[in-house]
């Protein structure tokens, strides 16, 4: 089946209601330049919400513009890679990173353990915590020019923790107020100079930075919450990169502009193992067996999305060639029963999501009945078990890249998030040998083991993996399309 897509206006309709909103997006570059090459325009979905400060998710920004780094980086996997440290080693408790050499921030000062020490004791001391560091506890101390970061527990997770862009590393300066202001004091390629609240900001070339010299003199930024003004933007040439372009826009632009980025992040019905028709594992396999992710991702998502094999999607490419098969129970006979599917409206696809589930498991012998709120006033039910089903659009992984604390929080017994709550020996003991692993190939597979047991369950169905699309103008150059949205102009990115 497929579900019709969304009307859509014309182009000249949504150019002409767009315009005022891109109408001199650009002009006026805020920034400064040296006449080689030129600055970048970017136009992103979400404004800051704490004023950029690195301890709260306008974190990512800071990472996406190069202008703000940690010790450690991720690479395509997930292991940790050299950054503003270029080496570490852990015995017990603690971990001694060795800094970098020749690393200055943006205001001329040197970077040295006291300046490490003071970002993440502050990160550590902060209310609220960054959440990477949700039940961590952590203590920072200098030695030499080495860093030694200590935990309560022992952790082989921390240099992936290090790497959240909420643990970026900043001059004294940033922290001279009653928040942390990274203007002029980050140390990446490029200087963050001016910010104009929840409107623009702008970045030069940090011509002192470390590693490769950036190609473009600056980043010239506009937050443009409206997705048919940023899709615009691309459209007329206002913007050269254009974060987050709705599905419904991507069919109007030109089609090489456009890349498609995988994303951690999984549509799922989470199906209630406690009370409820769903108790009866062969009503789980039923709806399991009724459910037609092809044709939601078809109709729903106009083909932008990935088909699940897993609970892990693409965005982690090592997931699909670790996976075998899953022995799960046999479906049984629906014969009527009644079940309430719950979902939310802050995510715009997912009512036209559930009305699909509906008519799917509706033909499959289930009554069905929707219940969709707001994402607030549905949350406190849906973590009760007050629902028989419900739709999410999850995140697998968080800032450590890894994806283990995403699924113990969802299936172990006493998982924080247990919307399906799942009490299943087994699935908590794959789980636990999962977090204890230490990191690389054993980690991987102890994951993909988790994994295998959840699904065993029929818990959850895990329907599609999203995919993010992100507009690139003709003469953009290198622009990173990342999957965790920590990278988006790199030293190397230009424009033509």
């Amino acid at each position: 089946m497929r579900l019709p897509a969304r009307r859509l206006l014309p182009a000249s309709a949504l150019a002409a209601a767009s315009m005022m909103l891109v109408s001199g997006c650009f002009t006026g570059s805020p920034g400064t330049s040296d006449g080689e090459g030129k600055r970048i325009r970017v136009a992103m979905m979400l404004p800051p919400r704490s004023a950029l400060s690195p301890l709260s998710d306008d974190a990512f920004k800071l990472s996406r513009w190069s202008t703000a780094e940690t010790l450690v980086k991720l690479d395509a996997d997930g292991d940790a890679q050299p950054a503003l440290a270029t080496k570490w080693t852990h015995s017990g408790r603690s971990w001694t990173f060795t800094l970098r050499d020749g690393v200055t921030f943006h205001d001329g000062t040197k970077l040295d353990a006291a300046a490490v020490v003071r970002s993440l004791t502050k990160a550590a001391g902060a209310s609220p915590k960054p959440r990477i560091l949700d039940g961590v506890e952590l203590t920072v101390r200098a030695s030499g020019n080495d860093v030694v970061v200590t935990t309560g527990d022992e952790d082989p997770l921390l240099p992936q923790r290090l790497s959240s862009p909420q643990l970026s590393i900043l001059a004294a300066k940033a922290y001279t107020g009653r928040t942390v202001n990274p203007v002029g004091a980050g140390t990446g390629a490029f200087k963050l100079v001016t910010v104009n609240g929840t409107s623009s900001a702008a970045l030069d070339r940090y011509d002192g930075y470390w590693g490769t010299k950036a190609k473009a003199p600056g980043i010239d930024v506009k937050f443009v919450p409206d997705g048919t003004a940023r899709a615009a933007a691309l459209r007329s040439g206002e913007a050269d990169i254009v974060e987050a372009v709705p599905v419904s826009q991507a069919a109007l632009l030109d089609q090489k502009l456009i890349t498609e980025v995988p994303m951690p992040r999984t549509n799922t019905l989470y199906l209630n193992t406690s009370s409820g028709p769903f108790k009866d594992a062969s009503l789980r396999a039923a709806a399991r067996q009724a459910i037609d992710a092809k044709s939601i991702v078809q109709g729903v998502y106009e083909g932008r999305a990935d088909v699940a094999q897993g609970l892990l999607g693409p965005a982690l490419p090592w997931a699909a060639g670790l996976r075998k098969p899953v022995t799960r129970a046999a479906a049984g006979q629906p014969k009527g029963a009644s079940v309430t599917i719950g979902t939310f409206t802050d995510r715009a696809e997912l009512p036209e999501v559930a009305a699909a589930l509906q008519q799917q498991l509706q033909k499959a012998g289930f009554k069905v009945k929707l219940e969709v709120r707001e994402y607030s006033a549905i949350e406190a039910d849906a973590l009760a078990g007050k629902f028989d089903a419900f739709i999410l659009s999850r995140a697998t992984v968080l800032d450590s890249g890894d994806p283990v604390a995403y699924l113990y929080s969802d299936f172990a017994s006493d998982g924080s998030f247990n919307i399906a709550q799942l009490e299943n020996p087994t699935v908590d003991a794959a789980l636990r040998k999962a977090g204890e692993a230490p990191t690389g190939d054993v980690r991987r597979a102890a994951v993909i083991a988790g994994e295998a047991s959840v699904l065993a369950t029929d818990a959850a169905v895990p329907m599609l993996h999203e995919r993010v699309i992100q507009g690139d103008a003709a003469g953009v150059v290198d622009a990173a399309h990342d999957p965790r949205e920590r990278e988006l102009i790199t030293p190397g990115t230009y424009v033509k």
